[in-house]
């Protein structure tokens, strides 16, 4: 039997072992109807760590961040496995993760774009390499076991979007001549790997800069339309950073600037139409800058969670009005369930319990 990596180990565990403190049952006997607070649990502390890409494992939690840093938590006995991914002497930094029934995967910002898989050698395995010297990958995610994506800067006169067919074992460039051109300035944000969304075949990606738009597929990245958004833009720092939808029809997109985390207006949108056409939402009230937005579980499209560095808010009303949770900033959060979640951001990851 081939010797597996700690992460595919972990994995498998991850699927078949839960605590009791956060079981199902117990769970849904404390549900509140909406969340009034929110308990962090510090699990993982470290100054010199900065972790913006999460990703929820069964009931466990892998991440990866700087210092060429990775992952994964076992809720069951509160433990981590943790280690460091070098290319040569290059340090990465990596911002954009996903995983599959078999794998995990961890890309990097930055030229050379490097994207890992695990393999059955024990050690991470080099799948991507991209070196223009414009490379610079914000997200990833995957519609199934066998088919992913991943997004970034443009490099050639549109966003960057490389695609697997196979399961993660190579990724192919999507040519210029299949995507919508980008605008002078259009760019992405390795804010919280929420620049992707996916519904069944359909895929969202969120850009900004000096535009802010939606790219929309259909049909897992074969065909590309453009849709625009109303979200603040025109610099090198605004737009969307965020996005997420419910089901193939209901979406949020937030940003903002993050020069300004105090603005409040045209950096918050919903839409009703798979992405088509896009509302403002709390125009002129809080919350202002965020970089990572998630619909709450089994809520109906209705309740929402976003955080940054300035806190965590709550909405319990599709975006309209909005309740600050907690001072404490992330960068980037995931739910495990509807009244649990993960979040991470400058030096410490936490669970977070929502009351």
């Amino acid at each position: 039997m081939k010797k597996l990596s700690f992460l595919l180990i972990l994995l498998a565990f991850a699927c078949k072992e839960s605590s009791k403190e956060n079981s199902p049952e117990n769970l849904e006997n404390n549900k509140p109807e909406y969340f009034e607070s929110v308990e962090a649990e510090v699990i993982l502390e470290d100054d010199s760590l900065s972790v913006r890409a999460i990703e929820i494992i069964g009931k466990n939690l892998a991440f990866a961040g700087n210092n060429g840093t990775y992952g994964l938590y076992d809720s069951a006995n509160n433990t981590w496995k943790t280690n460091i991914q070098k290319f040569d002497t290059l340090v990465p930094e990596y911002r954009a993760i996903a995983s599959t029934s078999n794998d995990f995967f961890m890309l990097s910002v930055g030229s050379p774009a490097l994207l890992y898989k695990t393999g059955n050698s024990g050690k991470m395995e080099l799948v991507y390499k991209e070196t223009h010297d414009k490379a610079f990958y914000d997200a990833m995610t995957f519609w199934n076991d066998n088919e992913g994506i991943a997004m970034g800067d443009p490099t050639d006169g549109c966003i960057s979007i490389i695609i697997t067919r196979d399961g993660g074992k190579s990724w192919s460039k999507v040519d210029c001549e299949n995507l919508p051109e980008a605008a002078e300035g259009e760019a992405a944000f390795a804010a919280s790997n929420s620049n992707i969304a996916i519904q069944g075949n359909n895929t969202w990606i969120l850009t900004g800069g000096t535009k802010s738009r939606i790219l929309f597929s259909p049909d897992k990245g074969a065909s590309w339309q453009l849709f625009e958004t109303p979200l603040l833009q025109g610099e090198p720092t605004t737009g969307g950073y965020s996005l997420d939808f419910y089901d193939d029809k209901n979406g949020i997109i937030i940003g903002g600037d993050y020069t300004n985390a105090e603005g409040n207006r045209g950096n918050k949108a919903v839409t009703a139409d798979g992405g088509k056409t896009w509302e403002l939402i709390a125009e002129g009230k809080d919350p202002g800058y965020k970089s990572s937005i998630r619909f709450v579980p089994d809520s109906n499209g209705k309740q929402i969670l976003a955080t940054g560095f300035s806190g965590i808010h709550y909405s319990k009303d599709s975006g309209k009005s909005w309740k600050k949770l907690s001072e404490q900033g992330f960068y980037t959060l995931r739910f495990v369930n509807d009244t649990l979640a993960y979040a991470a951001g400058k030096g410490r990851i936490a669970k977070l319990i929502f009351r």
